[in-house]
């Protein structure tokens, strides 16, 4: 499951929500607004137990039947006003509260896509989808009901004890009786509730992350007849959830019995008490009327505390699950205080000798005009994972390479050699841990990552589709002018025409993560992305590694032109990707161990030849 931060032990609730005030600032003044409508509906319904006190005291007493019908209308018109100003208030908030979730989700989403790779790595998908759904719910529904009840309940109580204490001290006090073991519950239930609320969350995420792999990966579920291990694992993480949640429910049923109990018992001795007054000639039927119904008035508030906390708690712990997210320092654009590393790539000739003497330029011709300061360079480039454990070795240590401008180099290695991740340094998927990487001259961690990622196209070894158009797709290795001109071109390099067979061309859904297509089919157009902008470097990962001979043939033929223009560094397995090349590099280790052409490196090493015989040619594991 993902690397989720623990919550702190001093953690505050109000410390929490108080960081959603940026977000609400803008629309501060319909909150107030909503706010105070709501306090005056609220108080307005403590003005119906005066009118009550009025009728019996007067009309009732003295037989008034016009004073009744005006009593009446009174407590029509009040009643008519309370629910009024309660559904302006809900007007007011709904809109504005709308727009704050929304641009929260739209912060989030934006955050995301500059987080780094690193961070993607450590956390499940499910965990960040709970984060921009249901944690964001959460935090809606408290600004439009726990926040705003919170205040007006508060008053409210404050205003209907003070009306109970003008009316009849001794019964007040009876009323207030209740309050300090109500206060203390309210304090445990709070801190427990905190604890468990944030258990939920986090369950709700690893169970959205079962889901979403279950319904990606549901073609390997059914061809292991796997449904059974996963709904089992289903169930698991269903049955925790559900334990969790209930609880949840137990805590609230434990504060609300508290909070409902005891104002009932005050309520009940209050009447008692009040009864014998009234029979005793201290205290008139009306004021007693008017305080237990003042007091009834008061169920509500009272009664709402429970649940206005748990929300409140489920708020907050939204509030910091949304954070830990947003707190996560993004990818910056250039990052200051680098240095070249010690050791420099031989300038004579732009790269190593090998470990079999092979000279890196070996495979080029002297007349080529490449200059040996431009190009792609790695210089004392060293790179550990930042998951990694102290003092573990580094995946790269040391790499120094140079694949002049308009040369193509190979890059060959074993599983686990780190081929993958030396491709991901280039267009700063990963960050170097020492050294540096240029391109013609400049340091790749001094420019900004959208002028990085212009000039540099990738192309993984895993295509990743979008669910658009298969052109929608393609034309995201370009900038915004290109059209249908470069999508051709595109298509023809990668061997892509079957675009053309779809029912609906290029303008074909391919569907999410283009599982609709085949693996070839899926490679030819990520690759077909990949050259469609032009690129002036080219980074490909293994580009033809699900394709058949035949079509191998074809698209390495189509390749060769584009590479003629661009300087590409290429992870290959197979002879024939190799070929594509000027030169190769043989990557040993998390070291640059043999540099020269493929003739050469075959006659020469052997761990190169010992690659390309068949037996040790494997597809990269990371």
């Amino acid at each position: 499951m993902s690397t989720i931060p623990e919550p702190a032990e001093d953690r505050s609730a109000v410390r929490a929500l108080l960081r959603l005030w940026p977000y609400v600032r803008p629309v501060r003044s319909r909150l107030f607004t909503a706010a105070f409508v709501a306090v005056i509906a609220s108080c307005t319904g403590l003005v119906i137990p005066l009118v009550l006190k009025w009728m019996v005291d007067g009309p009732v007493a003295d037989g008034d039947t016009a004073g009744v019908w005006l009593g009446a209308l009174y407590l029509l018109l009040l009643g008519l006003a309370e629910a009024g100003l309660f559904g302006l208030r809900r007007w007011l908030v709904a809109r504005p509260l709308s727009r704050v979730e929304a641009e929260m989700r739209a912060g989030l989403y934006r955050h995301l896509q500059r987080l780094p790779v690193a961070f993607h790595d450590r956390w499940a998908s499910g965990q960040l989808l709970s984060r921009g759904t249901t944690d964001l719910m959460l935090v809606r529904m408290f600004l439009a009901f726990p926040l705003t009840f919170l205040l007006v309940n508060s008053v409210t109580i404050v205003v209907g004890v003070i009306i109970m204490l003008l009316q009849d001290w001794t019964l007040g006090l009876v009323i207030l009786g209740p309050a300090v073991p109500v206060m203390v519950m309210c304090v445990v239930f709070e801190r427990r509730y905190a604890v468990v609320a944030r258990r939920a969350q986090d369950q709700v995420g690893d169970l959205t992350t079962v889901v979403e792999e279950s319904v990606l990966g549901i073609r390997i579920i059914k061809g292991f007849g796997r449904h059974r291990s996963q709904a089992r694992a289903f169930r698991e993480l269903s049955a925790t959830l559900r334990g969790t949640e209930l609880r949840k429910a137990r805590l609230l049923a434990t504060i609300w019995a508290v909070i409902v109990t005891l104002p009932e018992v005050a309520i009940g001795a209050a009447l008692v008490l009040g009864a014998v007054q009234v029979a005793d000639g201290e205290l008139s039927a009306g004021t007693l009327v008017a305080f237990l119904s003042t007091a009834l008035a008061l169920r509500w508030p009272v009664d709402s505390i429970g649940f206005l906390l748990a929300m409140s708690q489920e708020a907050a712990t939204a509030t910091e699950r949304y954070f830990e997210v947003m707190d996560e320092p993004p990818e910056e654009e250039t990052v200051s205080g680098t240095s070249p590393a010690a050791h420099q790539a031989d300038e004579e000739d732009g790269g190593l000798r090998s470990d079999g003497g092979l000279r890196s330029d070996s495979g080029l011709r002297s007349d080529s005009g490449l200059r040996s300061d431009g190009g792609l360079r790695f210089e004392g480039v060293v790179f550990r994972y930042p998951d990694a454990r102290p003092g573990s070795p580094p995946v790269l240590d040391r790499i120094d390479l140079h694949i002049r401008p308009g040369e193509s180099m190979a890059l060959v290695g074993a599983t686990g050699s780190g081929k993958t991740t030396l491709t991901a340094l280039v267009p700063r998927l990963h960050e170097t841990t020492a050294g540096r990487i240029t391109l013609d001259g400049t340091d790749i961690a001094a420019m900004p990552r959208a002028e990085l990622r212009a000039k540099v196209a990738v192309a993984f070894e895993e295509p990743t589709l979008f669910s658009a158009s298969i052109g929608e797709n393609v034309l995201m290795g370009a900038d915004d002018t290109a059209g249908a001109e470069e999508l051709e071109r595109a298509l023809e390099v990668a061997q892509a025409g079957f675009a053309h067979r779809l029912p609906e061309g290029t303008g074909t859904q391919v569907g999410e993560q283009g599982l609709s297509l085949s693996g070839g089919q899926r490679q030819r157009l990520a690759l077909a992305r990949a050259v469609v902008g032009r690129p002036r470097f080219l980074v490909l990962d293994d580009p033809l590694s699900a394709l058949d001979v035949h079509t191998e043939a074809a698209v390495e033929a189509a390749l060769r032109e584009v590479l003629a223009g661009t300087t590409a560094l290429i992870v290959a397995h197979r002879p024939s990707t190799v070929l594509l090349a000027d030169r190769v590099a043989l990557l040993s280790g998390g070291r640059i161990t043999a540099v020269g052409t493929h003739q050469e490196l075959l006659r020469g090493n052997a761990e190169y030849a010992h690659l390309m015989s068949g037996t040790g040619r494997q597809e990269d594991d990371r």
